[in-house]
């Protein structure tokens, strides 16, 4: 009986981690659709909680002040990110470039410390600094890195549940004989 629950409980997380591996391969050859497409649900459904809110408002005999606020808030922020996804994610990719810069230009400042203090390590420190801020110059420059970065690891975390999985159902008939 364990056994027969186990094996199906690992084809299921099979075809979950397939969905992943699909929604990451189409991250990174689509990120920019993707993005459109997640946008218009996460904001349709911040929209519809927003109606609900209301709708429980007025059966409530508006005695929850706090729902129609509550609900406006929602409705707004559905319709900001259904409609500025782009400024949201354009803003979201400068601030991470930004950042990975300022994070190479931090690890050159110490690649030159380093060799002050005539370390070997200064020179795989600097490589690393420099190849640091080229990611990030390569993050602000490229509209898509990021959901393509999110894209590989969704990739990579799919195709290795599934070979977990595999490895689960066959050995579940060597832990339960």
């Amino acid at each position: 009986m364990w056994k027969k629950f186990l094996k199906k409980s690992g084809w299921a997380d099979i075809i979950i981690s397939l969905i992943f591996v699909i929604f990451g391969i189409m991250l990174i050859s689509r990120p920019e659709a993707i993005m459109s497409i997640i946008s218009i649900l996460l904001g349709g459904i911040f929209i519809v909680m927003g109606i609900l809110k209301v709708v429980d408002y007025y059966s409530n005999g508006k005695q929850d002040n706090y729902l129609i606020a509550l609900s406006v808030v929602m409705i707004l922020i559905g319709i900001i990110i259904m409609f500025c996804a782009d400024i949201i994610m354009s803003v979201f990719r400068i601030l991470i470039g930004i950042w990975i810069i300022y994070s190479g230009i931090m690890n050159l400042q110490t690649a030159i410390i380093w060799k002050d203090y005539k370390s070997k390590v200064w020179l795989v420190t600097l490589i690393l600094a420099i190849t640091t801020i080229i990611v990030g110059v390569y993050v602000l420059v490229n509209t898509g890195a990021i959901l393509q970065t999110v894209g590989i690891a969704i990739l990579i975390y799919g195709l290795v549940d599934i070979i977990e999985s595999f490895i689960f159902i066959k050995k579940v008939d060597n832990y339960l004989d």
